[in-house]
């Protein structure tokens, strides 16, 4: 399968923001690595902002699918196959931390664009959460989510530290003391 030109750039460019950041990638560092001229990436991202905005797009589109993919499964237990598909999404994805947090530290007052977005996503996420809560009962969806969301922030946060291996463990004991029981 042939990847476009565009598809090219956004692999690319994720890669490079992810490993190194957004203002430590150079525009030439970027078209050389895509394998494309410098015109294409400019007639398809006329400015590096509008690069990172498709880029952290894409790469939560992607996220929320594997979030919704672990709803779909059924009835019952929404919340910790949530805890489940996030802390997969870290070992194979996210080793170095959430590319959104890192946008927003990088873009806040550069961009505020970007760091307005990025947080939009996030909140998306607190969104996906809180059904995911209220589909299995919970009294209070809305704190749930809260609560939730902090072990995913955490568990993010953790892994450079912890390592994959105890993130998903972690946090299911810690969905499972939420709930007064211990987790599978």
């Amino acid at each position: 399968m042939t990847v476009s030109k565009r598809d090219a750039l956004l692999d690319t460019a994720e890669r490079l923001f992810y490993t190194e950041g957004f203002h430590a990638t150079g525009i030439d560092r970027l078209v050389n690595e895509a394998g494309v001229a410098r015109m294409t990436l400019y007639h398809h991202f006329p400015a590096k902002e509008e690069l990172v905005a498709a880029v952290l797009a894409r790469r939560h589109r992607r996220y929320l699918a594997v979030l919704r993919a672990a709803l779909d499964e059924g009835p019952g237990d929404s919340v910790a196959r949530l805890v489940d598909a996030h802390c997969a999404w870290l070992a194979e994805r996210s080793a170095h931390g959430c590319m959104l947090v890192k946008a927003m530290g990088e873009y806040e007052h550069h961009d505020p664009a970007v760091h307005i977005n990025a947080l939009a996503c996030k909140r998306e996420v607190i969104g996906v959460i809180r059904e995911a809560a209220a589909r299995d009962g919970a009294g209070d969806p809305e704190r749930l989510a809260g609560r939730v969301y902090l072990i995913l922030e955490g568990a993010t946060q953790a892994l450079p530290v912890t390592g994959a291996e105890r993130i998903r463990a972690d946090a299911r004991a810690l969905l499972g003391a939420m709930h007064g029981r211990e987790a599978p």
